[in-house]
């Protein structure tokens, strides 16, 4: 498999630390709000990664943090007048719940920064003893130009950098606010502010900078190397390039094999935000979209390539989405009414180019993840299938094809098993045999059928005149 590396801006062949294990992190969100649809980016393409690598029989240790401490929960939190844990833990759950109904899976780990603290005090330790980082009035600085590799991810040249914010700098020292070494030097460790969450340290009462974070987090749920360190485009400079700095200087090896960064994305073409009134939620989207169809429109696009939303856009994802479920609607039904029998030759051979669609899916897919081509090649294979499989084929050939389909969907998350409603005859017919069960003691048969029942929507309701039932 070849993955675009941020840090050698080319195309490289993946090889593991340790065989057929992964490691992989993904900076995960701020929780004080619910998430937009640019969170949902990194979310659905780097699941999908993972989703591949399983596929493809790799052990995936899988960790995306929380991020439940940090200046815009406390100002949440003051807003509402709760404490700051209040907001995160809210907005973790929020969040969590977005993700299953985006059909991400649960990371293997889901560290929280505030969880970490005192592995995160160990690591400064670490690089004040090395002299990497220095403390002022209790705040620890990282001693930026102690890094000779500072800027090798983003490619910027530090000289260029400090030129950049000359004005800044005179600011800051006419305020008196300026109590770095070096303008570049970056916050390890904050002092305490009234009213905001801290904790004991060698340096008085604070909290961490956020950069940090993810380098303790990462170093404990997975090593001092990962195998691929992953976000959107936005994070590598200042926060991946700080990471770096700080990982490499503390532990004094490589701190990732391979970098991956998915494109921007933009709302009718312009930068969301919610001065321009196009800032739209996971939430928002979903009462107006099915959330499969989100996960499809976005894998729709090259991972690396800017991807723009837009109503249009969404509409025909959602047809083209239509078009593979009603293919495996039409092969749920051939399959029912198949006959089982040998395969002709001609059969045989249309077994074979089943395998080929999914030799081309696989050949995509380990071309830097190239998700667009992959959902063409379903498409290829949706059309062959309507082609070539009907009611007169052989059973064991429509079970392929339907087998086929629904595996390339899994392994992008798309969901292709729709539950079919039950009918009302079906329903009735289940009501009968719960008051039968209930007239012979057997309540726990009753209870079961029960619980099938609300399983599919269908509310029970028990009165004088009989059991009512409706749809949810």
């Amino acid at each position: 498999m070849k993955i675009y590396n941020t840090m050698s801006r080319t195309k490289e062949e993946f090889v593991p630390i340790r065989d057929k294990k992964v490691g992989i992190y993904v900076c995960g969100p701020t929780v004080y709000d619910y998430i937009h649809i640019g969170n949902a980016r990194p979310m659905i393409v780097f699941d999908t990664l993972r989703r591949y690598l399983l596929y493809k029989g790799y052990d995936v240790n899988y960790v995306s943090n929380f991020t439940d401490v940090d200046d815009k929960i406390i100002k949440r939190a003051i807003e509402e007048g709760v404490t700051s844990s209040e907001i995160s833990e809210r907005y973790i759950k929020e969040v969590k719940k977005d993700m299953h109904d985006l059909n991400v899976m649960e990371a293997t780990t889901h560290p929280k920064a505030t969880e970490e603290i005192p592995d995160m005090i160990e690591m400064i330790k670490v690089l004040i003893e090395k002299g990497h980082a220095y403390e002022v009035n209790g705040t620890v600085y990282f001693r930026t130009r102690s890094f000779p590799g500072y800027g090798k991810l983003s490619k910027k040249n530090i000289d260029d950098l400090e030129a950049g914010h000359r004005d800044e700098k005179h600011q800051l020292k006419v305020s008196g606010e300026d109590e770095k070494e070096d303008f570049l030097d970056f916050v390890l460790w904050k002092p305490k502010k009234e009213g905001e969450p801290s904790w004991p340290s060698p340096w008085g009462e604070g909290r961490p900078g956020w950069h940090l974070e993810c380098s303790v987090m990462s170093k404990k749920y997975i090593g001092d190397i990962i195998d691929i360190h992953a976000g959107g485009e936005d994070l590598i400079f200042p926060h991946h390039e700080n990471e770096i700095a700080q990982s490499e200087a503390a532990n004094e090896v490589e701190f990732a094999r391979y970098w991956m960064h998915n494109g921007f994305l933009k709302i009718d073409g312009e930068k969301m935000s919610k001065s321009l009134g196009n800032f739209f939620t996971i939430r928002d989207i979903g009462k107006k979209y099915p959330l499969q169809v989100i996960r499809f429109f976005i894998l729709s696009a090259h991972y690396r390539s800017p991807l723009n939303f837009s109503d249009t856009l969404v509409e025909s994802a959602k047809a083209s989405l239509e078009r593979i479920l009603n293919a495996v609607s039409r092969l749920e039904d051939t399959k029912e009414v198949a006959q089982e029998r040998e395969l002709t030759g001609e059969e045989k051979a249309l077994e074979g180019q089943l395998a080929e669609y999914v030799t081309k899916f696989e050949q995509a897919m380990e071309d830097d993840l190239n998700t667009a081509d992959a959902i063409s090649t379903i498409f290829e294979l949706v059309k062959f299938t309507n082609s070539n499989i009907t009611a007169e084929s052989a059973k064991s050939l429509v079970e392929k094809a339907l087998d086929t389909i629904r595996q390339l969907c899994d392994v992008l998350g798309i969901i292709t098993k729709v539950e079919k409603e039950i009918l009302d005859s079906d329903i009735e017919a289940l009501i009968e045999e719960r008051q039968a069960a209930r007239k012979a003691k057997n309540f726990a048969r009753a209870d079961e059928i029960r619980d099938t029942l609300a399983a599919q929507g269908i509310i029970l309701e028990d009165t004088r005149e009989g059991v009512k039932w409706k749809r949810a």
